[in-house]
């Protein structure tokens, strides 16, 4: 499927069909989502799959009604960092030492950047804000990814994550429930995947600066 015909073809699927998604095809997206862009490489974010309905059922008290969080073939969770500290920057700063081959005593000036810049510089609420930000990052690619995959998807950010985090026990991990999305087949039956895919016209929504 090509991009621009698999991004017409996704829709926020209202109601999905029994059919889950192979083991295999799930791994797919959730490597593609690994791959998102991410300011520093630090992903300060973790993405909760759940796949067994009945895990999934405490979560609808809080889900305003959306029926889909647990009547889908799994549901992602995407979950913010809500304590990005020092040791948070020393992790990433020794895998990337790991990965590249680089020894670590040579990343002291690029560990003192980045504390700076997220610590020194922002306050607990700025950096929560910036988790967020990133957050979303990685669920734009989850979403454009999962269409050229032709899987069926439905993001939601309309939901109580006080409820999510309790639930899931995310406090306790530093996180926080940022955005949800079901993942599966669309249903037959659903009468929305056959409407027109309402945007705004690209010269009334691009503006070229020359």
């Amino acid at each position: 499927m090509d991009l621009l015909h698999a991004l017409n073809w996704r829709y926020a699927v209202r109601e999905f069909s029994s059919r889950n998604l192979s083991p295999t095809t799930l791994k797919t997206l959730l490597e593609a989502t690994r791959l998102a862009p991410s300011a520093y490489g630090l992903q300060p974010y973790r993405l909760m799959v759940i796949g067994n309905p009945h895990q999934r059922t405490p979560l609808l008290p809080y889900s305003m009604g959306q029926n889909k969080v647990v009547e889908s073939s799994h549901l992602v969770v995407f979950a913010s960092h809500t304590d990005i500290n020092e040791a948070f920057i020393d992790n990433h700063i020794a895998d990337l030492s790991a990965q590249r081959s680089i020894p670590l005593e040579r990343q002291q000036q690029l560990f003192d950047q980045y504390t700076k810049l997220l610590i020194t510089q922002q306050s607990p609420e700025e950096r929560q804000r910036w988790a967020v930000e990133q957050t979303y990052l990685a669920l734009g690619t989850f979403l454009a990814s999962a269409a050229m995959l032709n899987i069926d998807c439905c993001p939601m950010t309309g939901f109580e994550p006080e409820g999510y985090d309790k639930v899931l026990g995310l406090t306790e991990q530093g996180l926080t429930a940022t955005a949800l999305c079901a993942l599966g087949e669309r249903h037959p039956n659903d009468s929305h995947a056959h409407l027109p895919k309402v945007r705004r016209d690209l010269n009334d929504l691009v503006q070229f600066i020359n």
